[in-house]
C-alpha cells in the first residue's frame, strides 16, 4: 500500500541548498495539503523544521537513478544538486529552490510536525508544471528497492463527478 509517487524535496538552511529523496508521501484533502514522513534522521529536517519550507519536486522515472544516488547519500557532507547535475531554480515564494529537471514543483510552507509520526504537514503556496517535458511518468516505490513506473490514464471523471470538488 503506498499513497504517492517517490518525490523530492528541496530545503534551505544556512547557506546552504539541499535534496532529499522521499517515497511516503500524501494528500490530504482537496485543499492544497500534502504530508511527507521524514525526521531526525534526515539532513534536512532540520531546515524543514526551522524555516518552515520547501520544494517538492516531481520526478519522472528518466530521473529513477539520480532520485536513489540523492536518498543514498547525505546533504551534510555532499552538494547534492553539484553531484546528480540538477539546476536549482529560484521560487517566488520560498527561499528552497526548485528543481529545474523535475516534471513538477510545489512551494510549501511547514503547518504542522506530527512529532509521534513523524510527519510533516505541508501547504501549497505556488505550484509549477513543465508542460514542454516528454516524459510524464512518475515512479512509486514498493519499499524493497524496487519501484512501479505509472501507467497509462483510465478516465472515470463523469461517474465521480458528485464527488470532486468544482476546479479540480
Amino acid at each position: 500500500m503506498e499513497s504517492g509517487p517517490v518525490v523530492l524535496v528541496s530545503t534551505h538552511h544556512g547557506e546552504r541548498d539541499n535534496i532529499m529523496t522521499i517515497s511516503w508521501t500524501m494528500v490530504l484533502d482537496f485543499t492544497p495539503k500534502f504530508a511527507i514522513t521524514t525526521g531526525e534522521w534526515n539532513y534536512s529536517f532540520a531546515a524543514l523544521r526551522e524555516n518552515k519550507e520547501c520544494v517538492i519536486a516531481i520526478p519522472t522515472v528518466d530521473m529513477l537513478n539520480k532520485v536513489v544516488g540523492i536518498g543514498m547519500c547525505s546533504g551534510a557532507d555532499t552538494d547534492k544538486f553539484a553531484k546528480f547535475k540538477l539546476t536549482p531554480i529560484p521560487g517566488k515564494v520560498v527561499k528552497p529552490p526548485l528543481i529545474k529537471e523535475c516534471l513538477a514543483n510545489i512551494e510549501c510552507k511547514v503547518v504542522d510536525i506530527v512529532k509521534t509520526h513523524n510527519i510533516v504537514v505541508l501547504e501549497a503556496v505556488a505550484a509549477y508544471i513543465d508542460t514542454e517535458r516528454k516524459e510524464k511518468r512518475t515512479v512509486h516505490a514498493v519499499g524493497d528497492g524496487t519501484f512501479i513506473v505509472d501507467g497509462r490514464r483510465i478516465d472515470r471523471r463523469d461517474m465521480m463527478a458528485a464527488k470532486i470538488p468544482k476546479g479540480v
